[in-house]
């Protein structure tokens, strides 16, 4: 990665879900233009070797999201240890089906249980992240940047409890936004919508050779610039709306889908 130009020099920054696909993108980035950066994440061992890879300033922090507790102890020790925290990136979610693929998601056969599972850590751990980062942030400023998705623009028929997740955490940051704007706390709040960004987790249904370019054209034939998204591209938009550059923006939401939510291209 060639070196930044220094778009966040000496800001201190906590990710979660920071050991993979757009969070490890994001810290990769951050870190590159000038951060110090705190991962967290339930994988402990993936969060440990990502730190020591990405050099002196990264630092890894467990923290399961959807614990009040676990947000009250690392947002503690990074005070104690920095002093002051910058930037909050709300990353963390889960779909749903990692666990079981054939567990079903859409309204009518969901489970009460996979339903709560799947806003506790997107929909519960946005929100504690939001609270307990206003919290270390209202003194000295700072941003807050929500991870939400492009299915919380649309509705999906399979995937419900997601998409309501995303929808919420979609509101939610404008209303942390306005909220801080009329306490004068000096913290914007936006949120980015990513569609179709290749990440790990599309790997077992993209599948291997030529099966592979199939599944491919097949899963983006309806995106109007005919591809996947990639982390990268998510993760300059977190280092703007990290940057003093985004000073003036609060209450958007940012979406990088390709163009699927402006519609669809006329047939040739």
């Amino acid at each position: 990665m060639p070196n930044g130009k220094g778009r966040v020099t000496g800001k201190i920054v906590l990710i979660t879900g920071a050991t993979s696909g757009i969070g490890e993108a994001a810290s990769r980035h951050l870190i590159n233009e000038g951060a110090r950066v705190v991962l967290t994440d339930v994988n402990e061992e993936k969060g440990i070797k990502l730190a020591e890879q990405l050099g002196k300033d990264a630092y890894f922090m467990r923290l399961d999201v959807k614990y009040e507790s676990e947000w009250k102890n690392v947002i503690e020790k990074i005070i104690q240890q920095f002093k002051r925290l910058d930037v909050l990136i709300n990353n963390a979610g889960i779909t749903g089906f990692q666990e079981k693929s054939t567990v079903l998601q859409d309204p009518e056969n969901a489970s009460i249980e996979s339903w709560h599972a799947v806003h506790a850590v997107n929909l519960d751990g946005t929100f504690l992240g939001c609270k307990y980062g206003i919290r270390a942030m209202k003194e000295t400023g700072g941003s807050i940047i929500n991870i939400s998705s492009h299915s919380g623009m649309v509705g999906v028929p399979h995937a419900a409890a997601y998409a309501s997740s995303k929808a919420a955490i979609r509101n939610h940051t404008k209303t942390v936004a306005l909220y801080c704007a009329e306490k004068n706390y000096n913290i914007r709040c936006n949120s980015i919508h990513p569609g179709a960004i290749f990440t790990p987790i599309w790997e077992p249904v993209i599948g291997t050779g030529e099966l592979r370019e199939k599944n491919i054209k097949n899963y983006t034939k309806n995106i109007p610039l005919k591809r996947f998204g990639t982390v990268e591209e998510v993760a300059f938009s977190i280092v703007y709306l990290a940057s003093e550059e985004s000073a003036y923006t609060t209450g958007i939401e940012l979406v990088i889908d390709g163009g699927m939510l402006a519609g669809s291209c006329s047939s040739e």
